[in-house]
């Protein structure tokens, strides 16, 4: 099992940003995640929200052991071709410790308010769709023509290729029947949803078939859940079911109580999980 720190990334200073992800690191989570927005979704009033992507690429350089990511990248706030370019930098920043996450963005009112193009959903996932194949395909290094839906490329080339191939570890969340799903059998590394191993059953055994109609094995898609720390004692019960149903990481929310709390639980739980 590995564990992940969501660090939340809003309404706080760039110094507390690092100071948690060098938490993690030195706790031995495997991985820190921030969020993709330019305002806090909670709460009232303005408050400090750093760009993602150069979020990562600034930690890459403040770190040298935990993998970096965003819960989850939103594919209308970047080009497809512009994204898959950041992404190539930071996993070559960070010496291959990207973790690669696409959705198709749900937050209206910020695109409202920033002048970012906010279409319905149907055209946010095929953009999402555009994205992920032009994405894996400019990974190649090699030159692509592809014909999308919404963007296509014309003998496009990215160079170098990425540190880690054929590319970084692909995320994709949700457990929509219809969109998600068949996305998350024909790209997904990494499937990432919220819930609990009852409530996502049904849609773990959906992608397990559809991964095997879409040629790949099940198994090469690794199962990720959420894990709250508030209370350590139901941390460490949740985890082992989470664990039971097939699950390999568990993304942990940054508790009410702070830093002693995921102290506490980077000594007295993890360990009995990732060794």
């Amino acid at each position: 099992m590995r564990f992940g720190l969501d660090v939340a990334q809003q309404r706080m200073p760039w110094d507390e940003l690092v100071r948690r992800v060098h938490l993690a690191e030195d706790l031995g989570f495997d991985g820190a995640w921030g969020f993709d927005h330019f305002q806090p979704m909670y709460g009232e009033g303005p408050g400090e929200a750093f760009e993602g992507m150069t979020t990562l690429a600034a930690l890459a350089g403040v770190t040298t052991r935990i993998r970096l990511g965003l819960l989850v990248a939103g594919v209308t706030y970047r080009h497809p071709s512009v994204f898959a370019a950041q992404a190539l930098t930071i996993d070559h920043a960070s010496r291959g410790r990207l973790e690669l996450s696409l959705g198709a963005a749900w937050f209206e009112q910020e695109h409202l308010e920033l002048g970012i193009p906010f279409p319905p959903a149907g055209q946010r996932f095929d953009l999402l769709q555009d994205a992920l194949e032009i994405v894996t395909r400019l990974f190649t290094g090699d030159v692509v023509g592809y014909e999308g839906h919404v963007v296509s490329l014309r003998d496009a080339r990215l160079r170098p290729v990425p540190v880690q191939q054929p590319h970084p570890p692909i995320w994709i969340g949700g457990n929509g029947p219809r969109r998600t799903l068949p996305l998350v059998a024909k790209y997904a590394d990494v499937w990432h949803a919220f819930g609990t191993p009852n409530s996502l059953r049904q849609a773990y055994e959906v992608i397990d078939q559809l991964a095997i109609e879409a040629g790949r094995h099940p198994s090469e898609i690794l199962r990720a859940g959420s894990l709250s720390l508030d209370d350590i004692d139901t941390a460490r019960k949740h985890a082992t079911k989470w664990r039971e149903a097939g699950y390999g990481y568990l993304v942990c929310g940054w508790p009410a109580a702070g830093d002693k709390q995921v102290e506490r639980f980077g000594r007295d739980v993890m360990p009995d999980f990732t060794s």
